[in-house]
């Protein structure tokens, strides 16, 4: 028997494109991983996110704009690697044109995972370091559980902690530093 045989070959974006319409996965090292139904303070902290980051940063409401700002598209960081963060923005300056079809293969410029039980250690592990290692320059994780926002920008040495803040607390929070935003916020308060 042909050793290669005995292990199916690595998953990419088509395999993801084959998938039926319903079903939400992603591809890590190589394989296909669903990613659960969210719960309600998974939803509601990342639909949050959204509506308070796309007024000023992506229509330029109260905000300096400059920002493509997504929820659930599929990114790809390489061959075996199809993301689909909660939410993902673009820099114009760099991506001039609003990024369009699925997947995506142009890098982003910052990412926001909600963590949950079935996702946490892939979000603080596995995907912590595939951002790393892509360039993402800014990623950030909020935990609905212990209501607290984490923001990690890139450094030569990997990534550092920028920022951490909890559900109290009003933050100038990078790559969006220009606005204040109230963690609270992020968990229905």
């Amino acid at each position: 028997m042909n050793p290669a045989s005995r292990h199916p070959p690595l998953a990419t974006a088509a395999d993801l494109a084959a998938l039926p319409d319903d079903v939400s996965a992603e591809v890590i090292g190589g394989l296909i991983v669903e990613k659960a139904a969210p719960s309600y303070e998974h939803g509601e902290a990342q639909s949050s996110l959204a509506e308070l980051l796309k007024p000023p940063f992506q229509r330029g409401r109260g905000g300096p704009g400059g920002w493509w700002i997504a929820t659930e598209v599929e990114i790809v960081l390489a061959i075996h690697e199809v993301y689909r963060p909660d939410v993902v923005g673009w820099r114009r300056e760099r991506v001039g044109a609003r990024p369009q079809g699925r997947p995506i293969s142009v890098r982003p410029d910052w990412v926001a995972e909600v963590l949950s039980v079935t996702n946490a250690e892939r979000d603080l592990g596995t995907k912590l370091f595939a951002y790393q290692h892509a360039g993402i320059p800014h990623y950030w994780i909020i935990d609905p559980e212990h209501q607290t926002l984490t923001v990690y920008r890139l450094s030569a040495e990997g990534y550092v902690v920028a920022l951490t803040a909890g559900k109290a607390d009003r933050v100038h929070a990078p790559p969006f530093a220009e606005i204040e935003l109230a963690v609270g916020e992020l968990f229905g308060e």
